[in-house]
């Protein structure tokens, strides 16, 4: 064979040898790089981003009201302050506004109302309550007023019963007693504490904006 093929033949084995090793670095380094068949893969889709703040429950909204329950003895008219109502004041999306989440704080006897209650016992007479009718601006002029004879009350505490009809904000009756019907009989019978048992219940009328 002449000389000159046979460099002809050597050049094109190395030519050959270099394309194949060339071939193998590109598809290794798409690899590396994240590339397939020398074409960019497909980017991941983003999720996109959720906010984090939340939002204000109703609760947060709400404003919170006191007012104060009052009580007097007998054929007197001079109120004092008795225990102290905390609720929440609900607005409506239409404006309307509502109680909720009542609470009730009694105040405990001084030595002269256990007194005055005493004779009222003695006198078969009445104990009375009152509430504002308006409850976001008490103390105001008007008040719903209930009262129960005093013997009706006494048990191993004074168990009392206070039951609030509304209409909105307006308090439109309230009724006040014992649990159950009143059966003590027309007799002296103190009770076993001085300390009252409140149980408490807010009932919206049918008429009250939600």
């Amino acid at each position: 064979m002449k000389p000159w093929i046979l460099l002809l033949l050597l050049s094109l084995s190395i030519s050959s040898n270099l394309a194949f090793q060339s071939d193998e670095l590109l598809i290794a380094d798409d690899e590396e790089f994240g590339l397939e068949g020398g074409r960019p893969s497909s980017p991941s889709p983003q999720i996109p981003s959720r906010s984090t703040r939340k939002r204000s429950s109703d609760s947060e909204s709400d404003s919170r009201v006191q007012f104060a329950l009052e009580h007097a003895f007998g054929d007197s008219s001079e109120f004092s302050v008795a225990g102290t109502f905390t609720a929440r004041l609900k607005t409506s999306p239409h404006g309307g506004q509502t109680l909720t989440k009542l609470r009730f704080s009694r105040n405990d006897l001084t030595s002269i109302e256990k007194e005055k209650f005493k004779k009222l016992l003695e006198n078969d007479d009445y104990y009375k309550i009152r509430l504002p009718s308006d409850v976001l601006n008490a103390p105001g002029r008007d008040y719903v007023i209930s009262s129960v004879k005093a013997r009706c009350l006494p048990s191993n505490g004074l168990d009392e019963h206070i039951l609030i009809h509304m209409e909105g904000v307006n308090v439109l009756a309230v009724n006040y007693g014992a649990p159950g019907a009143c059966q003590y009989p027309r007799q002296l019978k103190l009770p076993t504490k001085w300390s009252f048992h409140s149980h408490t219940v807010l009932k919206h009328s049918e008429l009250a904006p939600r």
